[in-house]
């Protein structure tokens, strides 16, 4: 929740008059103040955004939400240090087909299946939806629009704070769990691809939050259809044939993961799972597309609705 300052009784000194009353003070030629965002006049979209990222990040990251986010990321590195005491116990902490899956292998299913398939889109609807829809349950939805600024710019800033917020701290959790699980030996030859893996989870973080960032601002109750969407309606149609299936994130998060993987094993495992997955080239195109599109509807929805705050 970002929080303005409200207006004060009284008249309004030279800095807090509207718009129209400063033209006229200029056409009498009375000094007026320079504007309370920077500059003789209102600043762009993007200078705009950068002020309520500013304001945002700071909430964000010391908000009751990113000590749940903690609590989530910090369950696959539990997970780890348990398989790393089973595997200096001189047990296999996993095979598959009476193979033994190596630390690589196994960090590549922790990608997989608990950050691509739980956390990053749990991260997504409740952060996302949260964007607007605090704003207006919390009614300080109007401090932000009396500002002198385009609407679209509290979209943007918002979304780019939950970004940052949400990568500063799932991205440390991969490399802990990633050099947990993976031998110094190995380190050399899996980095490369420790590094894809830690580009997908951000693509994912970015596409997931930019689609439910447009649910909250189309919706007056958005998180209960953004879980839905993720661990309704993507779990179920991706086990399912045919093409529903490409109407969902996961299906090109999936097209992405076995190309990251560092196990063979593992990668034949999830194409057994998954025989239909689009190629890498196809699932940027069609990831990027939905975060451009949904940020895109997301500021023109916020720009032309009237939001009626209930008393």
């Amino acid at each position: 929740m970002t929080d303005f300052p409200a207006g004060r009784e009284g008249p309004p000194d030279v800095t807090e008059a509207p718009r129209d009353d400063r033209r006229a003070a200029q056409g009498a030629g009375a000094p007026t103040a320079p504007a309370r965002w920077g500059g003789s006049g209102p600043p762009s979209l993007m200078g705009a955004a950068a002020r309520v990222f500013d304001l945002s990040l700071g909430e964000m990251l010391w908000s009751r939400r990113t000590i749940f986010m903690a609590l989530v990321v910090g369950g696959p590195v539990l997970l780890a240090i348990v398989v790393r005491i089973v595997d200096a116990a001189g047990v296999a902490p996993l095979r598959i087909n009476g193979v033994r899956v190596d630390g690589a292998g196994i960090f590549g299913m922790v990608i997989w299946v608990l950050f691509l398939r739980f956390i990053v889109p749990v991260l997504g609807v409740f952060y996302g939806t949260s964007l607007v829809a605090d704003e207006v349950e919390d009614k300080t939805i109007t401090y932000l629009f009396t500002r002198p600024i385009p609407r679209g710019a509290v979209v943007l800033g918002k979304y780019l704070a939950y970004l940052v917020c949400t990568i500063l701290v799932v991205l440390p959790s991969v490399m802990l769990v990633y050099f947990l699980l993976v031998p110094l030996a190995e380190v050399p030859a899996s980095f490369g691809r420790l590094l894809l893996d830690l580009g997908i989870l951000a693509l994912g973080l970015s596409a997931y939050g930019a689609v439910f960032a447009l649910i909250g601002a189309l919706l007056k109750r958005p998180l209960l259809v953004g879980l839905v969407f993720a661990f309704g309606w993507e779990q179920v149609v991706l086990l399912m044939p045919g093409y529903l299936k490409r109407f969902t994130l996961a299906y090109y998060l999936q097209g992405l993961v076995p190309h990251a993987m560092p196990s063979e094993g593992v990668v034949s495992l999830l194409q057994a799972v998954f025989r239909e997955e689009p190629s890498p080239l196809t699932s940027l195109f069609w990831l990027f597309f939905a975060l451009v599109a949904s940020l895109a509807l997301a500021a023109r929805t916020v720009e032309r609705r009237e939001y009626v705050l209930e008393q």
